[in-house]
């Protein structure tokens, strides 16, 4: 009898083995790229299109009361040929209810397409992880106030711990938008005026929430940084409107945080920007999102629109004729997904047959989605721990990280006659007032104080209605009886402290067709300044908390108050923080990551402007900030001293050390922030005033000493020059460094090749 075995044996072998070279796709081991073009070649154009496209889970992605998932048949036909992505699914459940949410929906969408392709879960994380149940941050605005970018990345760490156990991949953030104009409704949402400031802060949320990249097939998600390029610069300072800014400007001053995301930070996506540049829509310009992004910064991620803007390229910006062409447009100048729209790459299938060339671009767009799912693991590791999920966000540690780096943000801007820190020493009555006092401050401030503290409350009146579309400010008779109330209140006190400023109705996204954010101005809304002035009146010490997302130009407060602690927008817990610098549990370290102008009437100033901008100045006003770049203090003080360089001349082979002596000279430990700027003295274009090069923050004991290093390099005195290419030009150069941009010691050197 013949034995039958080992052909049949090896049969099923060549069976297996074939079976796995047509399921490259499949295999976890098997080269990114291999799996990305074995995929790619069995879809249909409808699944690729799919993969082009997100949608926003509120089409009707609900959990039942027993836990199930609910998809509405809207939700169910968008998935019939899988989807790229889904904004926001959960986000209004707990963690566990959220994880198993996505969870559950990642099921059906991998066993409701054809080839099983996993769909990405993308977020947005201002404050925090944009959904319930997750750990309040403060806003970016805020966290820069720190200068502290070994803090920042643990807050995006966490982040992005706390988005991936909800089963979220990918999240629309972080801004790396220049802010500097503060009529601008999202200037909190990025990281100040500066290009270097925002740069390393960029850097570290990039990294932290990626888990250095490393965590992205697990344990983190991944970050979309926007919006590319110059968003923040809009003309008037006003959501989608056009933007005028010069080459030179663009190249040196805005691309920088979006070039150190992609090759520092390796960011797995960037969104583009609703604006233009030089009267070319950002999302049809291949210049931006080909030539620069991809062939001369090397990046290898996925581009994603910003909300509709594929199709606005025709109804809005109107440089296209019809859907059609908007959608082409967008193709071929490199956007990648088209995010909410259905009247743009929804279009693609139907526009292929009329012109097959555009086959090569959807490919093109294809490639890059499925590259980032295979490094997110999404072929692999599909789902979340729901128990882990609610064991672990929002964990004991991350609040106190959120409580930590409130405390280093804070921004003492005046402390006259030292009225802080306030004595708990005495029995002491203090009043607790202002229309941006939180219901939870009483119980911070209880939590913190003594037993010889007490405390009144008054709220007194709202800024506005708090409408979330368009809000309206608050009358003026209510704002005046409310204005009473404090100040009767107030009486019974021996200290005031006054909440002011502004809030999130105040300052916000314009959104497009329904809702204002932006401002016209930017002083104090609804007599605030009348309030401080009033409470000044009763002859007590007045302490000024000053919280709000745009720069004000506080110029009452900074007059009549004795003291101002300045706070952007901090986390849930900020007014804990708030409570100990105010009794002296904390001492302030927070500077400022913007220039505070007298008006409006200033702007643009910055304090990196062009020397030139600095010789004239407007009559009947002070031709000089209120608050400069860099500025913040402290309960005690610091001496500067010993500034030397390591050599008189810079080339281009060398490095130039710098080294200065930063000593605490007060009673108290503190923390400074030792701030490098460089200024090059002659170029064969105008330069700016100064530029901060470098900065690091420091904690000195009374009396200590500490030697401060820098280093110096070529590419920091890099620019655009005359011809539009980068340089380092021989001459002059000086170096400050200090603890604010106008209090600095001064050395020059020489470059030379």
């Amino acid at each position: 009898m013949k034995n039958h075995f080992i052909p049949l044996l090896l049969i099923l072998l060549v069976i297996s083995s074939v079976n796995k070279a047509q399921n490259i796709y499949k295999q976890k081991n098997a080269p990114i790229e291999d799996r990305i073009e074995d995929l790619l070649s069995r879809m249909t154009l409808e699944e690729k299109v799919a993969q082009m496209r997100i949608f926003h889970a509120n089409k009707g992605i609900t959990l039942d009361n027993d836990g199930g998932i609910l998809l509405t048949e809207d939700v169910k036909g968008r998935l019939t040929n899988g989807i790229a992505g889904i904004k926001n699914p959960g986000e209004q459940y707990k963690p566990e209810e959220s994880a198993a949410l996505n969870n559950q929906l990642q099921k059906y969408i991998i066993e409701n397409n054809r080839l099983g392709i996993p769909a990405f879960f993308i977020t947005e994380s201002y404050s925090g992880i944009d959904a319930e149940g997750c750990t309040r941050f403060s806003r970016p605005i805020s966290l820069s106030s720190s200068w502290n970018t070994e803090i920042v990345k643990k807050v995006y760490d966490t982040m992005g711990k706390e988005a991936r156990l909800r089963g979220l991949h990918l999240t629309h953030s972080p801004v790396a938008d220049i802010a500097r104009d503060p009529r601008f409704g999202r200037m909190s949402e990025g990281w100040g005026e500066d290009t270097h400031l925002t740069t390393e802060m960029i850097v570290s949320s990039v990294t932290g929430i990626q888990g250095d990249y490393d965590g992205l097939k697990s344990t983190h998600i991944g970050a979309v940084t926007k919006h590319f390029a110059g968003y923040a610069q809009v003309l008037g300072g006003t959501n989608f409107a056009a933007m005028e800014i010069s080459p030179r400007t663009l190249i040196d001053e805005i691309f920088p945080p979006f070039k150190a995301a992609i090759q520092r930070g390796k960011t797995l996506g960037i969104m583009a920007s609703h604006s233009d540049i030089n009267g070319v829509a950002s999302h049809s310009n291949p210049w931006l999102l080909t030539e620069i992004l991809r062939d001369e910064w090397g990046f290898k991620g996925y581009t994603v629109s910003d909300a509709n803007d594929i199709a606005r390229l025709h109804y809005f910006m109107k440089v296209a004729e019809t859907p059609e062409e908007a959608a082409e447009l967008g193709l071929i100048a490199g956007m990648d997904v088209d995010l909410y729209a259905d009247d743009a790459y929804a279009l693609l299938p139907k526009m292929v047959e009329k012109n097959p060339e555009l086959k090569q671009y959807i490919d093109r767009s294809v490639r890059r989605v499925l590259r980032t799912k295979f490094i997110l693991g999404l072929f692999d590791n599909p789902y979340t721990n729901v128990k882990q999920a609610k064991k672990s966000v929002r964990s004991k540690e991350a609040v106190e990280l959120a409580h930590k780096a409130d405390l280093e943000s804070i921004i003492l801007l005046k402390n006259q006659n030292q009225t802080l820190p306030v004595s708990s020493e005495k029995k002491i009555k203090i009043a607790l007032v202002g229309p941006v006092l939180d219901e939870s401050t009483l119980s911070y401030f209880e939590e913190i104080a003594n037993d010889n503290i007490t405390f009144f409350t008054e709220k007194g009146y709202r800024l506005t209605n708090e409408v979330r579309g368009t809000p309206a400010l608050t009358p003026e008779e209510d704002c005046k009886a409310g204005i009473t109330k404090i100040i009767e209140t107030a009486k019974n006190s021996e200290v005031i402290i006054l909440f002011a400023g502004g809030d999130e109705f105040t300052s916000k996204e314009a959104f497009f067709g329904f809702a204002t954010g932006d401002r016209d101005n930017i002083d104090p809304v609804n007599f605030q300044d009348e309030l401080l002035i009033e409470l000044k009146k009763l002859g007590k010490p007045v302490v000024v908390v000053l919280k709000h997302r745009r720069t004000l130009s506080a110029n009452a407060i900074s007059e009549y108050a004795d003291a101002i602690l300045d706070c952007w927008e901090l986390s849930e817990f900020g007014d804990k923080a708030v409570a100990k610098m105010i009794f002296g549990e904390a001492v302030p370290s927070g500077k400022l990551p913007v220039t505070v102008p007298c008006s409006i009437g200033q702007i643009p100033f910055h304090y990196s402007q062009k020397e030139i901008n600095y010789k004239k100045g407007y009559l009947f006003t002070q031709n000089s900030p209120l608050f400069p770049f860099g500025f913040g203090l402290s309960y005690t003080t610091f001496e500067f001293s010993n500034l030397q360089l390591s050599d008189s001349t810079l080339t281009s082979e060398s490095e130039l050390t710098v080294k200065i002596d930063v000593k605490n000279t007060g009673k108290l430990v503190g923390k400074e922030v030792v701030q490098l700027y460089v200024k090059d003295l002659i170029g064969s274009v105008t330069r700016p005033n100064k530029e901060l090069k470098a900065f690091i923050k420091i904690e000195l004991a009374p009396g200590e000493t500490k030697t401060v290093e820098f280093a110096v390099t070529p590419q920091m005195l890099e620019f655009t020059g005359i011809e539009m290419k980068k340089v380092i030009e021989p001459g002059q150069f000086m170096i400050m460094v200090g603890g604010s941009s106008n209090e600095v010691l001064k050395a020059n050197f020489k470059f030379k090749n």
